[in-house]
């Protein structure tokens, strides 16, 4: 079938429907909504059978919806209408919350029924359930949807009337006047769940330390206490404040912009404040944390027998140089173990994203600090490929693109939550790229495979990617299980009768290859690119970079998304290395 994904952004749900879809050989061509002349005009081309919104902030013109059949993914259950469900289910604590998939008419939200998908609310971020629970939940009903629609037999149910289960129920924008934390009287749950339902966007506004800040993302802590309000302590990069009751870790900051000033992005909460930040305890959380505790690290470890688990969980997925260095510590100790069976990730939500350009954006030589991460990166993707004293499993329950693809094919298996999207691709941000991919992602999946990953820099789900060879195991799962269901699993090949068997094996490859081609010559060559990239005066990396962490958005449909066509404003990739 051919259909139309219309979209405000190619974001995380619209590319894991884009790439869901695409799995089941459906024709598809991608619309960022940028007017309704253009949409017109892409109709016109297109011919679609169907027309399906994922993610759509704007309205779709009547005589649109009218003489096409357009349906839109909302994020709330039957009945929910309005722009901000999710911050809504996260703020009144419902344990469980829906997507709907419905006919676009002209009443938002409001449209007839194809199918809905309900989905558990942990206490987690918005960001975090949009990406999981709610993408798997949204996959489920846009699929059925989808399926239903082809049939030419089902009729959508109306969603008023008395057939309709829940009351309709419109709900407002929610505005920063309903995200106002009250330092003095609000409890810690109360903070966090108003810090959860905008922790990526829009973020709570709030005055600190003489500066009004949007503050992103929130972490209890069980331990520290003080004044409400006040900021007790560091701890790599985040900033705890005290609560009415407690504390909780905040680990990014936003300035809120001037009028007529220059967009502001998010930075880690010490680096935003900088000479703001009074003189404050760093209190390190340790890397063997008990279970008991409730606190905030990006890093942790623990054993289970024979198995290190290796967890990691940095804000958008994104490595500056200093966590880079710090997850390369921790490797190092885990190495150190009596264990046989080293799992890398094993988080709930991103693996990574690779180097942390809104760090680098912040520097004060961004191509200084662009090479400063990518070294360091690069150092922690060596230590992972060299490691031949035991097995090393990458375990992604969330998304990954760019060098932590990398950094996952470093490992020996990869193992991938069924709701996982892979982009194994640099090319978006101007540059070639480096961690070793150019030995690693040949390597699984040959030249050819690999040049057009690269190039085409489209989404994988974990399936697609399985069927290539770029993973080995997708595990069904639930985000809050996946962790405990790949240490299982890591378990049993630790204990099982092949394992020293396969890091003899994998210790001999090691060494063939790099009697054939050490890994410095890969990194090299990877580096000197990446070097014409960062210092270049031609190259687009810093304009691609800049407009990137400011979220400002491009015109029109990028290129890239059509698959008969490279965008000709991108860089042009080095032709592959054969030798590979």
């Amino acid at each position: 079938m051919r259909v139309l994904l219309l979209a405000s952004a190619f974001n995380s749900l619209t590319q894991r429907v884009f790439a869901e879809l695409r799995d089941r050989g459906h024709h598809l061509t991608v619309h960022l909504a940028c007017g309704d002349e253009s949409l017109r005009e892409a109709l016109r081309r297109d011919a679609p059978d169907l027309v399906l919104a994922p993610m759509l902030k704007a309205v779709i013109p009547e005589d649109v919806w009218s003489r096409h059949p357009c349906l839109v993914v909302h994020p709330g259950p039957p009945g929910d209408r309005g722009p901000s469900s999710l911050d809504w289910a996260i703020h009144e604590g419902a344990e469980h919350w829906g997507v709907t998939v419905l006919q676009a008419d002209g009443r938002m939200d409001g449209g007839d029924i194809w199918a809905t998908a309900d989905f558990p609310v942990p206490p987690v971020g918005k960001s975090d359930l949009y990406r999981n629970e709610a993408s798997d939940a949204a996959v489920r009903a846009v699929l059925l949807a989808v399926r239903r629609f082809a049939s030419g037999t089902y009729r959508p149910r109306p969603q008023h009337g008395p057939a309709l289960d829940a009351p309709d129920h419109v709900r407002p924008y929610f505005d920063q006047g309903l995200r106002t934390i009250d330092w003095a009287a609000d409890p810690t749950e109360v903070v966090l769940r108003k810090l959860r339902a905008a922790d990526s966007q829009p973020g709570v506004l709030d005055d600190l330390l003489g500066g009004e800040w949007y503050l992103h993302g929130g972490h209890p802590e069980d331990e520290l206490r003080g004044r409400p309000g006040e900021p007790l302590a560091t701890r790599t990069g985040a900033l705890c404040r005290a609560t009415a009751d407690g504390a909780v870790w905040i680990p990014e900051l936003r300035p809120r912009r001037r009028p007529g000033g220059p967009e502001t992005f998010k930075l880690p909460a010490v680096l935003a404040l900088g000479d703001r930040l009074p003189e404050l305890p760093e209190v390190p959380a340790p890397l063997e944390l008990p279970e008991h505790r409730r606190t905030w690290a990006e890093i942790g470890y623990r054993e289970q027998g024979p198995v290190g688990l290796l967890r990691f969980s940095f804000p958008g997925g994104a490595m500056s140089t200093g966590q880079c260095r710090r997850l390369l510590m921790a490797y190092r100790f885990a190495l150190s173990r009596p264990t046989s069976v080293l799992v890398l990730g094993g988080g709930r939500d991103f693996f990574s994203n690779g180097i942390h350009l809104n760090v680098i954006e912040a520097a004060v030589d961004a191509a200084e600090e662009s090479w400063a991460n990518i070294t360091a990166m690069d150092d922690l993707v060596e230590a992972v490929l060299t490691t031949t004293d035991r097995l090393v499993l990458a375990a992604l329950g969330g998304n990954a693109s760019a060098g932590g693809v990398a950094l996952a094919l470093a490992a020996d298996e990869v193992w991938c939550r069924d709701g996982a999207v892979l982009n194994p691709h640099y090319r978006l941000m101007g540059l070639y790229g480096s961690e070793y991919w150019t030995y690693t992602l040949p390597r699984r999946v040959g030249a050819a495979t690999a040049e057009r990953l690269t190039r085409s820099a489209l989404p994988l789900t974990a399936a697609g990617a399985q069927r290539l060879g770029l993973v080995d195991r997708v595990i069904e799962a639930s985000p809050e299980e996946f962790g405990r269901e790949a240490a299982r699993l890591a378990g049993r090949l630790a204990a099982g009768p092949v394992s020293g068997s396969l890091i003899a094996a994998k210790k001999a490859a090691r060494e063939r290859d790099e009697a054939s081609r050490p890994l410095a010559e890969y990194r090299e060559r990877e580096l000197a690119l990446m070097h014409r990239n960062f210092f270049g005066p031609e190259e687009p990396y810093h304009a691609l970079r800049s407009a990137f962490v400011r979220k400002r958005p491009r015109p029109g449909t990028p290129a890239h998304l059509d698959p008969l066509v490279l965008d000709p404003r991108l860089p042009d990739l080095p032709e592959p290395d054969r030798r590979v």
